[in-house]
């Protein structure tokens, strides 16, 4: 599943490179409003008459693209970071399918880390309450705690966490990195 999400994520990098370099910020409004210029990213790919790209660039997922990633100051992720640097990489990798395997593999091992931080943090299911449990009138009184063995607890709790492994990526905003010029 994720190295098909990988090819995907390299497509779409490949297909929308330089876009940012056509974003427009308009400060007409009392909020900047995001446009991208259509014929100019066609024209420096020289796709003008190119039917497929034309109707991707007019769609509505187009659109709620450039609205969602057109701000040049939000948090970036690994698609920002394929169009900025790797789109050289892609290019040359092209003709070599082994070095394209392997790097859809680091992309897929990319998506799977970004979604599963700490793996090995395993989630039970909680039971269901049996039949009748409502009607019990035995209710046991809630035990008192003890406060050194909480202190223990959160001793282990604070040594484990410090051996883990640091997140995969944080949200930070930066300033989202423009990538090269579009070319033929």
């Amino acid at each position: 599943d994720k190295e098909v999400r990988a090819i995907f994520l390299r497509l779409f990098a490949q297909l929308f490179q330089g876009y940012r370099s056509c974003l427009q910020l308009i400060r007409i409004h009392a909020e900047p409003v995001i446009h991208f210029h259509k014929a100019a990213f066609l024209g420096q790919r020289g796709l003008i008459e190119n039917d497929f790209l034309t109707k991707v660039l007019n769609g509505m997922a187009f659109a709620g693209f450039v609205s969602e990633r057109g701000p040049p100051f939000r948090a970036c992720d690994l698609f920002d970071e394929l169009v900025a640097f790797e789109v050289e990489r892609i290019k040359a990798e092209e003709g070599n399918p082994p070095k394209m395997i392997k790097h859809v593999r680091e992309l897929a091992e990319q998506l799977f880390k970004n979604e599963n931080p700490n793996p090995h943090i395993a989630f039970q299911k909680v039971p269901r309450p049996t039949e009748g449990s409502h009607l019990r009138v035995h209710i046991l009184p809630f035990p008192w705690i003890n406060e050194c063995r909480v202190q223990e607890l959160l001793q282990e709790g604070l040594a484990r966490s410090q051996g883990a492994p640091p997140a995969a990526r944080g949200d930070k905003k930066c300033v989202v990195p423009a990538g090269p010029p579009v070319g033929m």
